[in-house]
Formats: C-alpha cells, sequence, structure tokens
C-alpha cells in the first residue's frame, strides 16, 4: 500500500508520497517519526534556493536528529530513484549509512546527488505553493533562513491508489 504525508508548515502544506515498497526501512523510519509527533513544531535549518531545503532536526540547528532505533542506519540507495525533478524526497546525512531523522527536498534536478542519499518520496501536492514560498525565503551566510519557519504537524495518510506522478 502506497503512504503519504502532509506536512503542515508555516507556509503551507506539502502533501508527500512515501515509496514503503522500494525502500522499506526508511519509510518505516520516516513514518514512524511523523507519527509520533517528532517532526511537529520543528525549524526548517537550511535554504539553498536552486538546490534544496532541509528539515528534520528537532535541535533546529542541522546537527541533530536520530532515528526510530536510536542509531544511525543504512542507506538504501536504488538506482531506479534519481533526483531528477523538483520536489523529491531524500534522507540527509553525513556520509554512508549515517541516516537519522533529517530529511531535504529538492528545488530542481540535483543528478550529483544520485546514489549518495536515499530517496524515500516525492511532493505529490504543494496547492499551496508551499515549495515555492520556502525557496523565496532570505537566508543568512550559512543558509538559514532570516524568518523562522516550522513544520507545525504532520498527517498520514493511506493512499491505496497513490497518484504514480510527482510534481514536475
Amino acid at each position: 500500500m502506497a503512504m503519504s504525508v502532509t506536512l503542515h508548515t508555516d507556509l503551507g502544506d506539502l502533501k508527500l508520497e512515501i515509496y514503503c515498497d522500494q525502500v522499506p526501512k526508511t519509510s518505516e523510519n520516516f513514518l514512524a517519526l511523523c507519527a509520533s509527533g517528532y517532526y511537529d513544531n520543528t525549524v526548517i535549518h537550511r535554504n539553498i534556493a536552486g538546490f534544496m531545503v532541509q528539515m528534520g532536526d528537532p535541535t533546529g540547528r542541522g546537527k541533530g536528529g536520530t532515528s526510530i532505533w536510536g542509531r544511525k542506519f543504512e542507506d538504501e540507495i536504488r538506482t531506479t530513484l534519481k533526483h531528477d525533478r523538483r520536489g523529491i524526497v531524500s534522507m540527509a546525512n553525513s556520509g554512508p549509512d549515517t541516516n537519522g531523522s533529517q530529511f531535504f527536498i529538492t528545488y530542481g534536478q540535483q543528478p550529483s546527488l544520485d546514489a549518495k542519499y536515499t530517496i524515500f518520496g516525492c511532493v505529490v501536492d504543494d496547492q499551496s505553493l508551499a515549495l515555492a514560498e520556502l525557496e523565496g525565503l532570505e537566508v543568512d551566510k550559512k543558509h538559514r533562513p532570516l524568518k523562522e519557519v516550522k513544520i507545525r504537524s504532520v498527517t498520514i495518510h493511506a493512499n491505496p491508489l497513490a497518484d504514480p506522478g510527482c510534481i514536475q
């Protein structure tokens, strides 16, 4: 069964399809963190226009966060999954097999990220244009948004008839 979640941010909602069949461990981690409220009221801490926006660190500094197992976990790199469009969702890491809770969403094609980061979903609905709003945020020299923007909450949806098309 396909799953999706809606990230309710200060700038609008982002609905993500989660690739449970392709990357089961990463999906389990992300969905369990969502269900536990782990991401609620967390700061979107890194934003690079034309590249990506990063979130999922409860400390808000980009250095924290853990998996549901209390440790880093291994990558699930799939050659069939590529950073080939806007709205691809991947785990952030600090090297091979160092996934925790942080993730990022691409603002466009990023082939240099392929085979380095576990892709586990894509944006399937952005009617509020939240991704464009995020991309337009002013940032400091460390790419931290000058205006604090948070994920306020996450809604999990079962989606047996998932739309196969991610936003383009």
